[in-house]
């Protein structure tokens, strides 16, 4: 059995497997397992088991989320289950590996997650400019299909799925889960009141469940081999292994399979090669641009779901961006303030308010126009964009790596603003 599931069909060249390929390497044998021999209840059992934890930021254990879903004779159809597949986290690219690479396992992850929640219909929601990963998908989708993967009576069961693939016109806000169901919709990418929560009603009104691709590629494996060997391949107690990124002046940025718990200094000096020659680290964000940042001091810790919060970051999509010392942490902040206040929904008001007006503070603190009590009028929004008090965790996001800038940057801003200047131009 692979330490390294997610990623054992990847190839040198880039080119997916096709299906017979991916049948002989043990594809879609979780599908017949499943069908077989574990039933939903079985399939729902083992994930929970697993430990399996949401890979697309949130970390929200899967299993429980999937056992919301009402269940049974009475429960309402459709159901639906819908891949988040539209990645625009800044600094993450970690589900494009595996869409492009190897889309059977995204495909038959989807089978038998539906299979677990008597799902009826599945969208894969994909980011518009993926086009090679569309490719892909269109292919493995047609190609299971035609092999009775997907259709009516699965394999001879009684279990039928549809499985559609959407391709996004593309906002960050859909990384929140009712948006990208009111996107589906046809309507505006705006986030839902909840309760109800989609387990009971989100697509059309049907129950729902929105999962990350990562997350979804985790279920064949865990129902081939077991939850016992799922949390063997992690250092810590979140189950399994993880794809992780690292972005920015190092030698070799880039996405690796490791174990949940693996340090950032291992990462980064191990796989990464380490910063390149001239410039040194100065500062790491480490789980996409929506965590905080943290130091060099913090090198040693472990990337999970537990260990970051406790140093005040979290794992989110564990794709590091670093900063160096030859790049300004002022125009940093400003180049992600931007992207957050573009593509704020505009729902609620210290967001589609607040982001810009930060953006055009940090602009002009950029451009040595600031004045002192920009500092003090930045320290103020943070807190009022915080956790909430926005209608959805976008603003949040935003406010985290520029409060922790703020924190641990200070000095730089303040600068900026002595100097009337940027002092990295």
């Amino acid at each position: 059995m692979s330490e390294r599931p997610l990623t054992q069909n990847l190839r040198p060249d880039g080119q997916p497997p096709t299906l017979r390929e991916y049948e002989q390497v043990g594809g879609y044998q979780a599908v017949r397992k499943a069908l077989k021999d574990l039933g939903p209840a079985g399939v729902l059992g083992v994930v929970k088991d697993s430990n399996l934890r949401g890979r697309g930021g949130a970390g929200f254990p899967t299993g429980l989320k999937w056992s919301f879903v009402p269940m049974g004779p009475n429960a309402a159809h459709p159901k639906y289950l819908v891949v988040n597949a539209d990645e625009m986290e800044p600094g993450t690219f970690k589900d494009r590996v595996l869409l492009e690479g190897d889309p059977h396992s995204l495909i038959e992850g989807v089978i038998v997650s539906a299979f677990a929640i008597e799902a009826d219909i599945a969208y894969i929601f994909l980011r518009g400019e993926y086009f090679e990963a569309e490719k892909a998908l269109a292919r493995a989708i047609a190609e299971a299909r035609e092999a009775g993967y997907m259709g009516k009576n699965i394999l001879g069961s009684d279990y039928s799925l549809e499985v559609h693939l959407h391709t996004s016109a593309g906002r960050y806000i859909c990384g929140e889960e009712t948006a990208l169901i009111n996107a589906l919709e046809g309507k505006r990418a705006n986030p839902r009141n909840k309760p109800p929560f989609p387990q009971v009603s989100g697509l059309f009104g049907k129950p729902t469940i929105v999962n990350n691709v990562e997350t979804l590629c985790n279920v064949p494996h865990i129902v081939n081999h077991g939850a016992a060997w799922f949390k063997s391949l992690s250092k810590t107690p979140n189950g399994g292994a993880k794809l992780f990124g690292v972005s920015g002046k190092a030698k070799r940025p880039g996405v690796w399979e490791l174990p949940l718990g693996v340090t950032m200094r291992e990462i980064l000096e191990e796989h990464a090669g380490g910063m390149r020659d001239g410039v040194a680290l100065r500062g790491i964000i480490p789980g996409g641009a929506s965590t905080d940042f943290l130091l060099p001091e913090h090198l040693d810790l472990q990337m999970d779901f537990d260990t970051l919060p406790i140093a005040g970051s979290r794992l989110g999509t564990g794709t590091m961006i670093l900063l160096d010392d030859k790049t300004c942490p002022v125009g940093m902040v400003h180049n992600l303030i931007t992207f957050f206040a573009h593509e704020s929904c505009g729902w609620c008001t210290p967001c589609r308010d607040g982001l810009p007006w930060i953006e055009k503070t940090l602009a002009a603190i950029e451009r040595g126009e600031g004045i002192p009590e920009d500092m003090a009028m930045l320290d103020k929004h943070v807190p009022l964009l915080g956790p909430g008090l926005t209608f959805c965790a976008l603003a949040p996001g935003a406010m985290a790596p520029l409060g922790s800038a703020l924190r641990y940057f200070r000095d730089d801003f303040e600068r900026h603003i002595r100097e009337k200047r940027c002092p990295w131009r």
